[in-house]
């Protein structure tokens, strides 16, 4: 059997949600949700992203999947998503790559459940059906409107109203995932043929977006269905007022300040450091007490900036780690563009809400009283799992080469 490929369409146009793709859910940008979704399925071999738009083949690249450029006459508002799954499989044929099972994957749906997706994958690769698509239960009354306005039932009969116990539930498409034999799909040259299954999901991870609405929606959601694992980084970057201390400060009659810091945040970044990884607080404070602290934890300091996620460009870029690989842990509104740029970004227990709101994680002490200490403990759970499983990060982004 050939290689499990799974193809994610990503065009850079999108009249519902301007720059859709690239649009952050619980942290984010879609397409990405999409790439490590496929990267965390055992099941799947290579991941492809199929774009028109250069700055989602680099979000692609950065996140370790392999962009493949859409030509223009299959990136069109009526170029179907099989089209460019059919492309991305004549390039591959192409290349001497034996596709066994394709799996279109929606970035769409920010929700897509790895072990879900391996059982889709499963069935086909077992030759239980020949196309396998993500569904979920629903007891809904459907109806629909005539020319004139009039409703009528579609799947059920609205003068006997059944209880929920006595029907049948019908199953709602989902659009997050579609696993197909790879040849029959390419004779066929459309998603349904053969015997078709269905592999249900939670309702919770059953949203697709295509409204600004239902972007807001997923930004809700996405709290109830982060990972509860570990972090997964090269790297390390915080905040300091309001992570490292509790945000507040103690003034004297000449004017010179004190903070209080967490002798557990700096055990943290202790076993960060003794682990290899780096450690960089950035600032905008100009505060000597910055300073003085990063000394004591023998990490890089960046302080009285006003500019703070170039600081961070540029740390990352000297230390040649991508920005995909950085946790970066915040609590104000400074912070948004440095979490808006890394791969982690994490908010402190009782950060502004629009932080919250842009973290792939919240964690459960605040800054000043073990919040540092907590990321360290995620990130080092993530190391400990690698090495346990065998399967690195570095080995996981091979697998998509």
């Amino acid at each position: 059997m050939g290689e499990v490929v799974a193809v994610i369409p990503a065009r850079g146009g999108s009249k519902g949600v301007p720059r859709k793709n690239l649009r952050r859910v619980g942290g984010l940008p879609l397409v990405a949700r999409a790439i490590v979704a496929a990267q965390e399925a055992s099941g799947v071999d290579r991941v492809v992203v199929s774009t028109d738009d250069a700055e989602i083949a680099g979000v692609a690249e950065e996140w370790g999947a392999r962009a493949v450029p859409r030509p223009a006459e299959l990136a069109g508002d009526e170029a179907s998503s099989e089209s460019a799954l059919i492309h991305v499989c004549d390039v591959l044929a192409s290349e001497g790559v034996d596709v066994g099972v394709v799996v279109l994957l929606q970035a769409t749906s920010p929700f897509i459940v790895p072990s879900l997706l391996d059982e889709a994958i499963a069935l086909v690769a077992e030759g239980v059906f020949d196309t396998v698509l993500s569904a979920v239960s629903t007891y809904g009354f459907l109806w629909e409107r005539d020319a004139s306005g009039a409703a009528s039932a579609v799947n059920h009969d609205s003068a006997r109203r059944p209880r929920r116990q006595d029907r049948s539930p019908q199953l709602l498409e989902t659009g997050a995932f579609y696993a197909m034999d790879a040849a029959g799909f390419r004779a066929a040259r459309h998603r349904f043929f053969g015997r078709v299954g269905v592999v249900e999901v939670p309702e919770r991870t059953a949203i697709e977006i295509d409204s600004p609405e239902q972007l807001e929606l997923a930004g809700a959601v996405a709290p109830l269905v982060r990972d509860d694992g570990g972090i997964d980084v090269d790297a390390v970057v915080t905040d300091f007022d309001g992570v490292h201390t509790d945000d507040t400060a103690i003034v004297d009659a000449d004017g010179r300040e004190q903070v209080r810091v967490s002798r557990s945040d700096g055990m943290g970044v202790d076993l960060l450091r003794r682990a290899g990884i780096p450690v960089l607080i950035l600032s905008t404070e100009r505060n000597r007490v910055v300073a003085a602290r990063a000394r004591k934890l023998r990490v890089d300091v960046r302080q009285g900036l006003d500019d703070k996620a170039s600081a961070l460009r540029a740390w990352t870029a000297e230390r040649g780690v991508a920005l995909s690989r950085i946790a970066y842990l915040g609590n104000d509104v400074n912070d948004l563009d440095c979490l808006e740029a890394v791969g982690w970004p994490v908010a402190v227990r009782g950060a502004h809400p629009l932080v919250t709101a842009a973290a792939r994680v919240v964690l459960d002490r605040p800054g000043g009283a073990g919040a540092v200490r907590e990321l360290a403990e995620l990130v080092l759970r993530a190391r400990r799992d690698e090495s346990r499983s065998g399967l690195g990060s570095r080995e996981a982004e091979r697998k998509t080469t």
